[in-house]
């Protein structure tokens, strides 16, 4: 006797849409566009100069005039924006961080290159102080060694300010401080720098994945295995992730992001679905160091897997991904 009722099988066959590439085209949910990437970016000091990563192999750190070279071709590619990673030399980093709001650091110098030559290109900052400080800590430490909030705070704004002079078009505090957003939303304003974006690290978790960043900027050895537990979130918690982004959205944040990415799928999920702004995630170097070494050991096929690993993002709800992969899948999509 046959079944009854279209949801049944054989009146229902899922698998008649996906056998052609034109139905499983038509049906598809979720697309990756050169418009989703963001490329983060290492730079440091002098001239010519480019130094590889030994644990983001195929990721480098590049001088200004070489990084000119580098935003070029993501221009040709449309990649939107670039993420500006500073590499600090050790001489110029203190207790207190000053290095962060120096108007000639590095980062300024290289927001101000980059939007001189190529001002169509979206420049990301990141406001943070562990590149600048001699314990590798996001902010100012009393004598136990605590990261002090609203003393840190006050030099964030600083370096905002300091970014946001030099022309950047995003600040990204990615320091998980209490109140900083509202703080560089006030100082923003009053310095007449209206149309700064501020795309807040809102739900960025204390991760194992931050290895080879650390490794990257140079602030690992200054951290002398010490974590960030007290500031950054614990992995086991999804609803403090959910009052993180209302917070930092009430004090005037543009977009929000989630740290670190394909771990934490689900808080982009949720946040995507509970406050439907703009949300942002970033594929860290943990994730990007993984993917690579079965790559390269053949353990992986290269294109299909970093693609898959992107849409994953999309079909979250991120709106946009920070990827060290950005400019090969924006190569990739070129080629369709």
């Amino acid at each position: 006797m046959a079944q009854s009722g279209l949801d049944l099988f054989p009146y229902t066959r899922m698998r008649r849409m996906r056998r052609d590439d034109f139905s499983r085209r038509l049906m598809s949910e979720n697309q990756l566009s050169v418009n989703d990437l963001i490329y983060p970016v290492f730079v440091l000091e002098g001239e010519n100069r480019r130094e590889a990563i030994e644990s983001m192999p195929g990721i480098e750190r590049l001088s200004i005039d070489l990084l000119l070279e580098e935003a070029k071709e993501l221009v040709t590619l449309g990649i939107p924006a670039v993420a500006i990673f500073p590499v600090t030399p050790t001489e110029k980093k203190s207790l207190h961080a000053e290095e962060a709001y120096n108007t000639e650091g590095l980062a300024q110098r290289t927001t101000r290159t980059l939007k001189e030559a190529f001002p169509e290109l979206g420049v990301i900052t990141d406001v943070a102080l562990d590149p600048f400080t001699t314990h590798g800590q996001d902010g100012i430490i009393d004598d136990s060694g605590y990261v002090v909030n609203d003393v840190t705070t006050e030099i964030l704004v600083q370096q905002a300010l300091s970014h946001a002079e030099a022309g950047a078009d995003i600040v990204a505090p990615s320091d998980m401080m209490d109140g900083r957003i509202a703080a560089i939303r006030d100082g923003l304003e009053q310095q007449g720098h209206v149309h700064t974006r501020i795309m807040a690290y809102s739900a960025k978790y204390a991760s194992s994945y931050y290895g080879p960043f650390r490794d990257a900027v140079g602030s690992a050895g200054n951290l002398k295995g010490a974590d960030k537990k007290t500031y950054q979130m614990d992995p086991a918690n999804s609803d403090e992730a959910i009052r993180e982004v209302a917070l930092d959205l009430q004090e005037g944040a543009d977009m929000v992001m989630v740290k670190p990415g394909m771990p934490y799928l689900d808080i982009v999920k949720r946040v995507k679905t509970e406050f439907g702004v703009p949300t942002f995630a970033y594929q860290v170097s943990g994730e990007y160091a993984m993917h690579r070494a079965a790559i390269d050991n053949g353990w992986l096929a290269e294109q299909p897997t970093i693609m898959e690993s992107l849409l994953a993002f999309k079909r979250a709800g991120a709106d946009g991904i920070l990827t060290y992969f950005a400019k090969q899948a924006a190569q990739w999509l070129q080629q369709k």
